[in-house]
C-alpha cells in the first residue's frame, strides 16, 4: 500500500517531532479507528526516552488521520503526544 503525505501534514509533522518512518509504522502496524469526516485514524507508541521542548519523556504517541484512495492513503495531518 501507497503512503502519500499531504504537504500540509509534512510541515506539522516536522513542528511535532514526528519522523516520516513514524507515519509509515503507525499506518502499517498500528490500531486504527474511525475519524471524523470519513477519515481513518492511526494510533501507534514508540519508545522515546528523549527531550522534547526542554522536558524529558519516555513514550511517543502518534496519530496519524488519513483518507483512503484507492490503493494508497493520504495523510492528512499528524499528531504526537509524549509522555
Amino acid at each position: 500500500m501507497r503512503i502519500e503525505i499531504h504537504p500540509h501534514a509534512k510541515e506539522r509533522i516536522f513542528e511535532r517531532g514526528i519522523e516520516s518512518e513514524e507515519i509509515v509504522e503507525t499506518i502499517e502496524k498500528g490500531e486504527r479507528f474511525a475519524a471524523k469526516f470519513g477519515r481513518e485514524g492511526f494510533r501507534k507508541n514508540f519508545p522515546f526516552a528523549g527531550f522534547w521542548r526542554g522536558r524529558q519523556y519516555e513514550m511517543k504517541q502518534v496519530e496519524v488521520y488519513a483518507v483512503r484512495e484507492s490503493d494508497s492513503y493520504v495523510v492528512i495531518t499528524a499528531l504526537a503526544k509524549y509522555y
